[in-house]
């Protein structure tokens, strides 16, 4: 008996029922071992520059770390999940973090630059499992209903955005006289919190959606060359890179500039609650606009960011310029991401998105990474003029996608 249409429209919305509780499940453990990511970032390069003597051009290459980490676990994250499942798959990346962050306190009681670097970079083979919760929002849900399921999972990033700072401000001497140590030492706590969140889940709740489509799945290099991957990949890459380079930069600007730690701190905690604050509309917006148009939106807060940064270096120059860089990062990327899902098939769908963030995370990993060296060398004004030519890039590729999709749509 074949489906009349009023059953298929009850079928559907049932199917985005279910995603819409499991992103909200996401949100919750996103908020958890998302907090963690802060204390990482946010910390990294000040305690790299405690535990480095005299060059201080390396202060970030803990970040980097972390990021690279984020960048080699991202296909073996993926490739874990569709083997155990999304619950042991975050489950197991909880236990990483967990070690991760016991490392980076023994590291900087040790007084080990480079022991705390590669600590930073298991924090961030851990957070490659919590990128993964904005994928897994899209396991159930129909098509149209993939960018609201994404900004809902992120939605999370909001709470981690006070609970990581703030995290930070209260237990970053409690390991005296080191400082930071303290910090790490708690985030332990984070991942822990989030496994128990995950225990009371069901394995039936990471299914993926029933689908006709059961076409074999095409080889990886034929994914990623198709041009809505490749467009999608670059204004991913570009947005987060930009984020990563110029918020590693800007704790380490601040605290040149004479503000204190606990400004600095405080500049972080406003800018990640940007970076997920406008998660809550995102994915209407992409849903009444279309991913292009929010994505390119994005790119240009990005550019207002810059321009706020090179404005002066008042604490209010510093917050309004982390602020929306935070909310440009969450509209190019909201829609980026949004975008990659169109590219792969269910078949396709670990290695298309494991293929996503090793590029996206290698991106960013070499962006933290020339944002000491860049700042050192260069100054906290070159660090904000470097966005002008990527965000370029990233406009002129929509725009190339733009005009080789018309035809279609016309027909």
């Amino acid at each position: 008996m074949n489906a009349t249409p009023e059953s298929l429209r009850l079928a559907e919305l049932a199917e985005n029922a279910a995603a819409r509780r499991n992103a909200m499940v996401y949100a919750v453990c996103a908020a958890l071992g998302g907090a963690a990511a802060p204390v990482s970032i946010g910390l990294g390069g000040l305690a790299g520059s405690f535990l480095l003597d005299a060059d201080k051009s390396l202060a970030t290459a803990p970040v980097t770390g972390f990021n690279i980490g984020v960048a080699i676990a991202a296909i073996p994250a993926a490739a874990l999940m569709r083997r155990i499942g999304r619950r042991r798959g975050f489950m197991a990346g909880a236990v990483i973090g967990i070690a991760g962050m016991a490392l980076a306190a023994f590291a900087l009681l040790a007084n080990s630059f480079w022991l705390f670097a590669l600590a930073l970079g298991v924090n961030g083979s851990a957070n490659a499992f919590s990128q993964q919760y904005r994928f897994a929002a899209t396991d159930r849900g129909t098509p149209q209903f993939r960018a609201k399921a994404i900004g809902w999972a992120l939605t999370g990033g909001v709470a981690a955005a006070f609970i990581g700072p703030q995290l930070i401000l209260q237990t970053r001497d409690l390991l005296a006289p080191v400082p930071f140590a303290g910090a790490f030492l708690a985030a332990t706590g984070l991942f822990a919190a989030s496994m128990l969140v995950l225990s009371f889940l069901s394995p039936s709740q990471f299914a993926a959606a029933a689908t006709t489509d059961d076409r074999p799945a095409r080889p990886l290099l034929q994914i990623v060359t198709q041009p809505v991957f490749v467009v999608a990949a670059l204004c991913a890459a570009g947005s987060y890179a930009l984020m990563s380079f110029v918020m590693t930069a800007a704790p380490l600007a601040m605290v040149g500039c004479g503000f204190s730690v606990d400004e600095a701190t405080l500049g972080i905690q406003w800018h990640v609650l940007a970076m997920f604050a406008p998660s809550f509309f995102t994915g209407s917006l992409i849903a009444r606009l279309g991913k292009m148009p929010v994505i390119a939106t994005g790119m240009a807060i990005l550019v207002a960011s810059a321009a706020a940064a090179l404005g002066g270096l008042s604490l209010a120059n510093f917050w309004g310029a982390l602020i929306l860089l935070g909310i440009g990062w969450n509209f190019a990327f909201i829609g980026s991401t949004a975008m990659v899902t169109d590219s792969y098939r269910p078949s396709e769908k670990a290695r298309a998105q494991g293929a996503n963030d090793f590029i996206l995370f290698s991106s960013v990993a070499f962006a933290s990474l020339m944002s000491g060296n860049v700042l050192t060398g260069s100054g906290w004004a070159t660090i904000n003029m470097i966005v002008f030519p990527v965000v370029a890039l990233c406009l002129a590729a929509l725009a190339w996608l733009a005009w080789r999709q018309k035809p279609q749509t016309a027909a």
